[in-house]
């Protein structure tokens, strides 16, 4: 199949794409740079130059591809409509990325209890009421002619098979242990994150390829830690025998960014992926996040700090 893919430079849609290249399908990504094009060239990627905001460029690399990857911005209405739009009446596949900060809730911290699958009444905050109204514009398409689908990620880690190896969170946790000389959460560090790796969710953007029903919503997830547990990991790997120090919102801030810290690093996300195991017989396999802080693909970067 021709695949379209935005985001082909970036973490999440980058391993997908090279996956999807592994499997035989052709794919295009939009990119914004020569540096980016370069980039997914090495991976056999065709580059498209364009931005989200160019309607007319994606709604060109949709209707030449048979399926559409979204995995850019998970909140950029106008470039989801346009995409939409072109593959209006098509029957062609278009899968959104989302992301489980939609069920977040803010707490500076604090532990919250509320966990959620696909079929849990939720109220989004504030600050993801736009997504998840995106989200039910998404799948509402399905009434139009075409294959909506949405994945919705939670905490990401592992290294990336496209361009960018890393996602943020944890990159960011070990960066400021490495720079303070101990890690650090958001207030007291209890608030918890289901988590998957990246190797296990690009597995379920080719199931939900294969055989999702049009409008299906998966959460993805497998295992989920706090965020006093994930810095406990990198301080015994940093060989650092004491206890993460807890930030406030202002310091929290000053290194990730107000609304980072709120719906991200200070919040609780915490969902069960039932209609993805269920469904599409999603089975991951991948190390656990503690498992790759302490023994896999984040030690060396890490130990980088003691050199």
């Amino acid at each position: 199949m021709k695949v379209f893919c935005t985001g082909a430079a970036g973490y999440i849609g980058g391993s997908v794409a090279a996956a999807l290249i592994a499997s035989g399908h052709e794919v295009s990504g939009l990119v914004r740079s020569e540096s980016s094009a370069q980039s997914v060239k090495t991976l056999g990627i065709e580059p498209i130059f364009g931005s989200l905001d160019d309607v007319e460029v994606l709604a060109d690399a949709a209707a030449r591809s048979d399926v559409v990857i979204s995995a850019a911005n998970a909140d950029h209405e106008r470039s989801a409509d346009a995409l939409l739009q072109a593959l209006e009446g098509s029957g062609k596949t278009f899968i959104h990325t989302s992301g489980s900060s939609i069920v977040g809730t803010q707490s500076a911290g604090e532990r919250v209890d509320a966990i959620y699958d696909e079929e849990t009444p939720f109220n989004p905050s504030p600050g993801r009421a736009a997504r998840v109204a995106l989200n039910e514009f998404i799948l509402s398409s399905r009434t139009k002619g075409l294959r909506p689908i949405i994945i919705c990620p939670s905490l990401i880690y592992g290294v990336g098979r496209g361009p960018a190896k890393h996602s943020m969170q944890v990159p960011w946790l070990i960066a400021l242990a490495r720079e303070r000389g101990g890690a650090r959460h958001y207030g007291p560090g209890e608030n918890i994150w289901s988590n998957v790796h990246i190797d296990d969710l690009v597995e379920l953007y080719r199931l939900a390829l294969a055989s999702a029903p049009a409008g299906a919503f998966y959460f993805a997830e497998n295992g989920e830690d706090s965020m006093k547990e994930v810095c406990e990991a990198i301080n015994r790997t940093l060989g650092i025998d004491k206890a993460p120090i807890a930030m406030s919102l202002t310091e929290a801030a000053r290194e990730w960014g107000e609304s980072a810290a709120q719906n991200t690093m200070g919040s609780n996300s915490r969902v069960r992926a039932v209609r993805a195991r269920n469904e599409l017989k999603w089975t991951p396999k991948s190390p656990a996040l503690i498992d790759e802080i302490e023994h896999g693909c984040y030690t060396s970067m890490i130990s980088e700090s003691n050199h």
